[in-house]
């Protein structure tokens, strides 16, 4: 029997957004975790971007895309990065939630309902909820990079981010798509919510090591990038003035 197409089902009350390169032998066991994760607590969606893998991604999820129906596969042409992944994914996502996680399975998506439950005590003055990995199954030298990373980017940003790094986050949709969208714009979700006017929080979660695929991050390739962005994103900050409208005339 066929399965129904995603787009023909209810509208869900959460979309989940996996942006993949080469992560062909990660993504059936996250997705039937994330599957497990949801099933039964909300209605949900799964949308993986491809961006631009050379590996078996392709193939992976399409066949996968046969077997389970909340599964909605987009592919870039050629890689644009983590942030223009992440962006597609919430612009074809059709639900007012959305929960990101990395595609290299260190996420455990059975925390997703914890980001939920926070996110709905708060209320509608929160636009994010961000998942702080508490032990983190990274190497030695990662882990003291960026610790030093965050205390310097929190203090610079005042953003309260003691894990800039964690894939979990969970987000309301249109707060999103309020943001300035730049490369590697990901990595600032915090502070570009809180430039927007909207509060944030944060959920100690799991987090698990990589058992198949390569890291496409070092830490030292990165540095220059993060304090250029983060010179960015302090101009953006200083040239933020979010207007209030008190009511409708």
């Amino acid at each position: 029997m066929a399965v129904m197409d995603a787009q023909s089902l209810p509208l869900p009350d959460i979309s989940a957004v996996i942006p993949v390169k080469d992560e062909a032998g990660n993504i059936e066991p996250l997705v039937s975790e994330i599957v497990a994760a949801l099933s039964g607590r909300m209605a949900f969606e799964i949308i993986y971007v491809d961006d631009g893998s050379s590996d078996e991604t392709p193939a992976t999820l399409n066949t996968l895309k046969g077997r389970v129906k909340e599964l909605r596969v987009l592919r870039h042409k050629k890689n644009c990065g983590q942030s223009a992944a992440v962006r597609s994914g919430v612009m074809a996502a059709r639900a007012p939630l959305i929960v990101t996680l990395d595609g290299d399975g260190q996420n455990v998506p059975a925390d997703i309902p914890l980001l939920v439950d926070a996110f709905r005590k708060a209320g509608g003055r929160i636009g994010l909820v961000g998942g702080r990995r508490t032990k983190r199954q990274d190497t030695f030298f990662k882990r003291i990079a960026s610790k030093a990373a965050n205390g310097i980017r929190r203090r610079l940003l005042r953003d309260k981010t003691a894990d800039s790094g964690s894939g979990l986050k969970l987000f309301s949709r249109e707060a999103f798509l309020r943001l300035p969208y730049f490369d590697h714009m990901h990595r600032f979700l915090p502070a570009l919510m809180i430039r927007e006017g909207y509060e944030v929080g944060f959920v100690d979660v799991q987090h698990r090591p990589r058992t198949k695929g390569q890291s496409k991050y070092g830490v030292l390739d990165r540095l220059w990038v993060s304090i250029s962005d983060i010179l960015g994103v302090m101009w953006l900050i200083r040239r933020g003035h979010v207007a209030k409208v008190t009511r409708e005339l």
